[in-house]
Parts: structure tokens; sequence; C-alpha cells
């Protein structure tokens, strides 16, 4: 009889040291954190050494690599760089394919670019392309302000005068053809002037009255003189 009672006696304490006979303590085992990487928290099945191999049904897996060691996890979201794809066996993320973008879509649509670049169709850019213009409270590039083509350069002139000076302005200008998408964007210059040259330094009839007065001033004197 004591022989019995030291028996059970050594097997309740083996459940208690080892939760041999307790199920539930055994199932969250399997998820333990086995030192601080991997992780195996939502986990179905994990390796010490590996990290998760798969994960519950709501979570994305993700093959994090540190150095020459890789390891998966399971979680809720992608980091920057990746993006979350569903599929019937495991969801995993994959990593965006386009050059400086920190989040995306799909693999080949940014959402997103890295600091210092704009969005612009999916793609990220330095500077935004031909015809767009950059927003910046957004880092995205809209329509810009499009012109058409400059006209020849008008007459040379100044203050409304075509003679009578040896230099003058002459302007050329052009029309826009498309407003920006925001009012916050300008539209380049539609008017510009040059100094040019005029074609006559005198004008014709000012200088013929000024030289016939003078001739006639001229001619005065002669028959005046004693």
């Amino acid at each position: 009889m004591q022989f019995r009672l030291f028996s059970f006696a050594l097997v309740i304490l083996n459940c208690m040291d080892y939760g041999h006979c307790q199920p539930g303590r055994w199932r969250r085992s399997k998820r333990a954190n086995y030192g601080p990487n991997p992780i195996c928290k939502g986990c179905l099945s994990c390796s010490k050494d590996n990290g998760c191999i798969r994960c519950q049904h709501k979570l994305f897996f993700f093959l994090r690599r540190e150095g020459m060691r890789q390891y998966g996890e399971c979680l809720h979201s992608c980091p920057s760089g990746y993006y979350g794809l569903r599929t019937p066996d495991m969801n995993r993320c994959s990593r965006c394919r386009i050059e400086n973008c920190d989040s995306c879509f799909s693999r080949d649509f940014c959402t997103k670019c890295k600091s210092g670049f704009y969005s612009h169709r999916g793609r990220c850019f330095r500077g935004c392309p031909a015809g767009f213009a950059a927003l910046e409270e957004l880092m995205e590039c809209v329509e810009g302000c499009e012109v058409g083509q400059w006209s020849e350069w008008g007459t040379c002139s100044r203050n409304n005068k075509t003679c009578g000076f040896k230099w003058g302005l002459e302007t050329r200008t052009r029309q826009i053809v498309k407003k920006p998408a925001k009012d916050t964007i300008l539209c380049p210059t539609i008017a510009e002037s040059r100094r040019c040259k005029m074609a006559m330094r005198h004008c014709p009839g000012v200088y013929d009255t000024a030289k016939k007065i003078q001739t006639i001033l001229t001619s005065d004197n002669i028959w005046s003189s004693p």
C-alpha cells in the first residue's frame, strides 16, 4: 500500500515538472518563444532553428534575413518594402519589385515611395516626368499646366514707338492649353521680352520737320546779316 502511494506521488510530481499531464500547457509550448529570434507566435508549426514554417490562416508568412541566418515569422501586416499576397496554401509577404518603393499594392504598383521620391502611376521618381508637376504635400506627380508653342518675336518698340530710339524691346507669347489639376500649381511663363535694336533710329516725319525748321532758320540768318 505504501509502495502504491509512493508511485502515485512520483507521477504527480512528474506531471508538475514537465507538464506531460496538462494538454493545454503542452499546446502552448508549441508557440513558445525560442529566444529573441525567431518568434513562434502565430505559427501553426514552428522550428527552433528556422522559426515559423506555417502560419495561422489570417497571418502572413515573412522570411526575415539577418546576415547569413534566415527564419520565418507570422505577421498581421507585412513590413516596409513588402506587400501581402493571399493564396489558398498560405498568405505570404512578397517583396515590392519597384525601385525606391516603401510600400506597394502589388508587385508592380507602388503606393508610397521612399523619402525624396515622388509617386507617379505606381512608380517612384526623383523628379516628375514632363507634363506633370510635383505636389509636395503628398509627394505625388499630378497633371501640370500645359502651354503651347512660342509665337514669333514682335516688333521692336519703346514707349509704344518703333522709331526715335536706338534700343527697344521685343516680346513673344504663348497660350495655356490645359490648366493644372491643382490651383496651387503654377504655370510656366506665357510672355517674355528681350532687348532689341530699332530698325530706324529717327522717326521720318519728326526728322523732316526738324530739318525744314533748321533750314528756314539758317536762311533767315543769312539774309539778315549786314
